[in-house]
């Protein structure tokens, strides 16, 4: 399905939004140029703060807000802002106070997952642009929404997809559409980690510092535990998408990417929680594979607990096709092989590339991504990852996880990869909200 059909057939809330906005679609956005950009940075305990840091360091932009519900990650931003401008950010708790702000050009958002879509949605409607880090949603209907919130208020929406903009990876997929490996039918991404046992937590009081019921938002209420906050809800259903969408968001976009397809026909799922007893409930091993209707394939396999490398990296992707062979190990670099496994092309990036970093793997290159969103605004150039290509790209590792929950193989509508015959898994498509917490487009 061409890009403008999907989004003009968006379900959101009940409804079909008529939505055709050309900034959705990746079109050029009509800013002032040379206008100076003021940010608001929300949830910036660990890659918030990264990205605030970089940010403050690109010209013609500005930290004028950081918004945190943790007062002390707040404050030690603010400093860290303060050093590098010599100018105080103004700290905020709430994110809908934020977004009151008339000066405010754009929010940044880094909170947890469960945030993504909704923090992205309202900061729209409140006439703001959005860098929002993957995945953009917590479940495939948000990422719907957030589509139909970025059409309908015209606001620009780029997704932290970070390889979309490094040069050589641009290089690389161009190569690869161009035919340098024939045609390229299959690719496998990976992504190991060596993270411990997170434990069992104990129900405990709340941090004085911390504001628990704002940290939950929209989902709906469970009780703090002392093994939760800042990093291990990423394992919790609740709150978080597991290592899938945590990381493998990454090495599945530079896949669908690579091979140019979007939603896929057919996703399956392998794994669990293997490596200990504790409160993790999301894989610590698995493997995703989706099928598309062009006769492609992904395969995506993420370890968080036994860190020994594949291809000789942490992470990375290879395109195999029916003349030849790439390898992408994930940072600013590849190699073409021919049919015989001939090394025939190499391009080099010495960029150091951390698959572990929990902050950022590819620390050095990540400017540009955010560079690119900055002129955007600007009215400049395009966005690098729109919020229609972040969704079909988040999409996938979603579907993966609804099929390991469910057991069994998803059979999807390859227009919108909505899951069909099974009104059961079709229900992991959205969530519940907390009661009086209603997100609407």
């Amino acid at each position: 399905m061409q890009r403008r059909k999907f989004i003009q057939n968006v379900a959101v809330t009940g409804s079909s939004f008529l939505i055709g906005s050309q900034i959705a679609m990746g079109g050029v956005f009509k800013g002032s140029p040379n206008k100076k950009v003021v940010l608001g940075v929300m949830g910036v305990n660990s890659r918030g703060a990264f990205l605030a840091q970089k940010l403050a360091g690109i010209p013609d932009a500005e930290i004028g807000y950081i918004c945190d519900v943790d007062t002390i990650a707040m404050n030690r931003c603010i400093a860290e802002i303060e050093k590098i401008t010599g100018k105080k950010p103004k700290g905020i708790t709430d994110i809908r106070q934020l977004l009151e702000k008339k000066d405010l050009d754009a929010l940044v958002i880094a909170a947890p997952d469960h945030w993504h879509a909704p923090a992205t949605i309202i900061a729209c409607q409140a006439g703001k642009h959005v860098y929002v880090e993957k995945p953009c949603s917590h479940n495939p209907h948000e990422g719907e929404m957030a589509i139909a919130a970025a059409a309908k208020y015209n606001r620009l929406v780029q997704m932290g997809s970070q390889r979309r903009s490094f040069n050589n990876v641009q290089k690389m997929v161009q190569e690869l559409h161009n035919g340098i490996i024939g045609r390229a039918y299959f690719a496998r991404g990976w992504y190991v980690n060596n993270r411990k046992s997170i434990g069992f937590g104990k129900v405990a009081p709340v941090p004085s510092n911390l504001n628990y019921d704002l940290w939950q938002g929209y989902a709906p209420r469970r009780p703090y535990k002392d093994n939760l906050i800042h990093y291990n809800w990423h394992w919790h259903w609740n709150w978080g998408t597991g290592e899938a969408l945590n990381n493998g968001t990454h090495e599945i976009d530079v896949m669908r990417w690579g091979l140019g397809v979007d939603f896929p026909d057919r996703v399956t799922s392998s794994g669990g929680r293997f490596a200990f007893k504790d409160d993790w409930e999301t894989p610590d091993t698995q493997t995703i594979l989706a099928n598309f209707p062009n006769n492609t394939a992904i395969s995506w396999e993420g370890r968080s607990c036994n860190s020994f490398n594949s291809e000789g990296v942490g992470r990375g992707v290879v395109f195999y096709g029916d003349k030849g062979t790439i390898y992408y190990g994930g940072g600013n670099g590849y190699q073409v092989y021919d049919y015989d496994n001939k090394l025939v092309k190499e391009i080099k990036d010495e960029t150091p590339v951390d698959a572990g970093n929990k902050v950022s793997p590819t620390e050095l290159l990540d400017r540009v991504h955010l560079q690119n969103f900055i002129t955007s605004i600007q009215g400049d150039t395009q966005l690098n990852q729109t919020i229609i290509n972040g969704h079909k790209s988040t999409v996938i590792p979603q579907l993966g996880n609804i099929a390991q929950r469910m057991g069994r193989v998803l059979n999807c509508d390859p227009s919108n990869g909505h899951i069909l015959h099974d009104p059961e898994a079709m229900k992991l498509w959205s969530r519940d909200y907390e009661p009086g917490w209603n997100l609407k487009v």
